[in-house]
């Protein structure tokens, strides 16, 4: 395949509009098909002609549709990670987490096709009253490329398993440095987790699949989310374009669900295993290159432990040998922006001695020590392979700086005391908190979402599933 193509109605289709892949691979597609306005439009109302019927498909069918599913990607599974890893360069045992919870993902949904179609029977005063769930209509899910696999079939099962139907879009709305999301990122293997729902025999139109240029991003969001038939937008990225998102949306009087940045912080209380702090705050800092949501950006510790605590992670450090990769030489910019602004504001910058690649998107793994709020690294989330260190007196001024996080997505805490640690935990105003463990943690029976600035709504499991149907009343009178 030498141009990837858009999935519309069970169909590949071609567009007269084109753009290039940013990450070519061997023997790989160069070129995308970018969706028109006019295709975007064919899209939604080939979706919301599948929806008169897959609305009344029963939850057994659709999951045996979602178990076939998990079975074709299991089959497909070496194929997906290798094209995830020649995409994004995340290296395969990133390649592999994302494929097995996708898998996850996906059966966890199908078994849970029958619980969500449940209703009740309140009491009322007089006759018999029937709450009912049903699904909205057409769904549009709009995935990143950092985790294409389980991030992009995440946008989208969830509402097909209640009923729903969906569009599938990567994300590319316009300046969104931060994440640097987009369909010329990973086109191919989100065109190949679209096509595994045709493989698996989910009928035309239950999702179609677009892709677009960077500079028709605003104009396909602007035709899809004002179309009558979709009727809820998920979207995964960035804090500043999830703002755009939710405003557009709220003028079409649309719901969304939204996961969106995360300044994620991990805290090391005086008891702690020094040695499985040091492990779990590398691990949550580089893996993926430090490109997850759930990535640790801030280690928060007393004085009287971090020097101890620093020279176990830099002991980790030292014995790194491989440099990270990052998506583009924009988003290597800015990590090199915000650790040449905490240096020239007295910060230690610290990095393994044996990495140099001097490649256009290659960035060392670095640890930040005497990270302050006056630098720009302490409020901005890096999105690459950096963690800082803020090491002040007590642990009351931990939670002071918890106390003013702006985002919410994850933390972790680490501490011998764990009836301490949870009661900690019930004061950390974030959507996870994983004790004795990194920060990045997710898993098909957990809801995952956050709080503040990194959005609202959940995704995962049956928190998941409420989020794609509406609750009607019926009353039944003699």
């Amino acid at each position: 395949m030498s141009t990837i193509p858009l999935i519309i109605d069970g169909r590949d289709v071609p567009s007269p509009l084109q753009g290039t892949v940013v990450n070519p691979y061997d023997q790989g597609p160069v070129l995308y098909q970018g969706a028109t306005k006019e295709l975007a439009l064919q899209a939604a109302q080939s979706s919301a002609q599948a929806f008169t019927t897959w609305s009344k498909t029963t939850p057994v069918e659709r999951r045996t549709l979602l178990f076939k599913l998990a079975e074709v990607l299991r089959n497909r599974a070496e194929e997906l990670k290798r094209v995830c890893d020649e995409e994004i360069h995340c290296g395969p045992l990133w390649a592999e987490i994302i494929t097995s919870d996708a898998i996850g993902l996906i059966e966890e949904y199908g078994a849970l096709t029958t619980s969500i179609a449940t209703g009740s029977l309140p009491f009322i005063q007089n006759g018999h009253g029937l709450v009912l769930k049903e699904p909205l209509g057409v769904v549009f899910g709009i995935a990143p490329w950092n985790a294409p696999i389980i991030l992009g079939l995440r946008a989208v099962v969830a509402p097909i398993a209640a009923g729903n139907v969906a569009i599938l879009k990567a994300s590319r709305p316009p300046n969104d440095a931060d994440r640097e999301t987009g369909s010329e990122l990973s086109p191919q293997t989100h065109y190949l987790i679209a096509s595994l729902f045709r493989e698996a025999g989910f009928p035309p139109g239950v999702l179609n699949f677009l892709l677009h240029r960077p500079e028709d991003a605003a104009d396909i969001f602007d035709v899809l989310i004002n179309h009558p038939a979709i009727k809820k937008c998920n979207f995964t990225g960035s804090t500043q374009v999830g703002r755009i998102i939710a405003s557009q949306a709220a003028l079409a009087l649309k719901p969304v669900l939204l996961e969106l940045g995360g300044k994620n912080f991990t805290v090391v209380l005086d008891d702690a295993d020094l040695d499985l702090a040091a492990r779990e705050i590398t691990k949550g800092a580089f893996l993926n290159n430090g490109q997850i949501c759930m990535s640790t950006d801030m280690v928060l510790v007393t004085t009287a432990v971090a020097p101890a605590l620093e020279a176990k992670i830099l002991a980790i450090l030292n014995d790194i040998d491989t440099t990270s990769v990052l998506i583009s030489p924009a988003a290597k910019a800015k990590v090199e922006m915000l650790v040449s602004d905490a240096r020239d504001k007295g910060a230690r910058i610290h990095t393994p001695p044996r990495v140099n690649d001097p490649s256009p998107r290659s960035f060392p793994p670095t640890v930040v020590t005497g990270l302050t709020p006056q630098m720009k690294l302490y409020e901005i989330e890096s999105f690459g392979p950096v963690v800082g260190i803020v090491a002040v007196e007590t642990e009351e001024q931990i939670m002071a700086i918890i106390g003013e996080a702006k985002y919410g997505l994850s933390s972790s805490i680490i501490s011998r005391n764990h009836y301490r640690a949870l009661e900690l935990a019930g004061s950390i105003k974030a959507g996870a908190v994983h004790i004795n463990s990194m920060t990045v943690h997710d898993e098909p029976t957990l809801p995952h979402g956050g709080y503040g600035d990194s959005g609202w709504g959940r995704f995962g499991a049956r928190w998941g599933l409420e989020e794609f149907v509406q609750t009607k009343v019926v009353t039944l009178h003699p």
